[in-house]
């Protein structure tokens, strides 16, 4: 018996307008998805805002089965914020939020999470998006700030 395997290549939108007779250039379609993205810019930091304040509103959890629940709002949230930022190189508060990511995966399954790491991370990414664009001292101290408190909860891999 022989198996079959079509594949339907299917070319995107930029793609198709780039290839057909007198498309646009390269050059133009980036400037134009540019600015696609610059227009997007203030409502996707209103968004960003709103997560960081969910983040700060999911209620500690009480029992064990709470704190499942709410890790996985935390999770989410943090996600959310990475894919919201990162088109616009936000790239500060992608790596707060993944910190913060990495800390919830590390959480020992069975035990209550130390809330505090979502606030200050929270908090954290909260002053990131206040800090002027030219601040980056500023934020590798965050940063790094961030990072001791990931390396100080999540255990090394033992060799």
């Amino acid at each position: 018996m022989t198996t079959v395997i079509t594949h339907n290549r299917r070319k995107s939108r930029l793609t198709e307008l780039i290839d057909k007779p007198g498309g646009i250039s390269i050059g133009v379609a980036l400037q134009q998805a540019q600015t696609n993205i610059e227009e997007r810019r203030g409502s996707s930091l209103e968004t960003i805002a709103g997560m960081i304040s969910a983040l700060l509103t999911i209620e500690r959890p009480t029992s064990l089965e709470d704190n499942f629940d709410q890790l996985i709002a935390v999770y989410r949230a943090s996600n959310g914020i990475i894919d919201v930022a990162s088109p616009f190189g936000l790239n500060a508060l992608c790596e707060a939020a993944g910190n913060l990511c990495r800390l919830v995966d590390a959480s020992p399954a069975g035990e209550m999470f130390d809330w505090r790491i979502v606030t200050v991370h929270a908090q954290a990414m909260q002053m990131l998006m206040r800090l002027p664009d030219d601040a980056e001292a500023a934020r590798r101290t965050v940063l790094g700030s961030l990072q001791q408190v990931q390396d100080r909860n999540v255990p090394t891999p033992k060799a």
